[in-house]
């Protein structure tokens, strides 16, 4: 039964969540040419890592740039990723990957990414 509460309960909340995203997405681009640097990076920080969750079934606390390298080994896309971030900037996903594992690693310990609700 718990099963079809937290289905119902995701659809509820994503039937809010998505118009919001949809703005938010608006608002980046305007912000991304209009507006403060620091702003546009934490949008497109969280964008990322929005994408990384749901498209490439990662963490949702970690970039696509550090998931495709923690994975390099056994993922074509990952290797596709770093072969294209490595155009633009030298060892970027391994850098990343460097910031962002132990965040991975001490939330992956606690537990915080077990389910939270019912």
């Amino acid at each position: 039964m718990s099963t079809v509460k937290e289905r119902a309960a995701g659809f509820l909340l994503m039937c809010a969540v998505v118009p919001l995203a949809v703005l938010g997405y608006l608002l980046l681009v305007w912000i991304g040419v209009f507006g403060p640097n620091a702003r546009g990076r934490a949008g497109v920080r969280a964008l990322d890592h929005f994408v990384n969750a749901t498209v490439f079934n990662g963490y949702a606390w970690e970039s696509i740039s550090s998931h495709a390298w923690r994975v390099r080994e056994h993922k074509r896309w990952a290797r596709f990723v770093i072969r294209l971030t490595d155009r633009f900037q030298k060892d970027h996903c391994m850098r990343a990957n460097k910031r962002e594992q132990p965040v991975v690693d001490l939330i992956v310990k606690a537990k915080l990414d077990k389910q939270t609700i019912f």
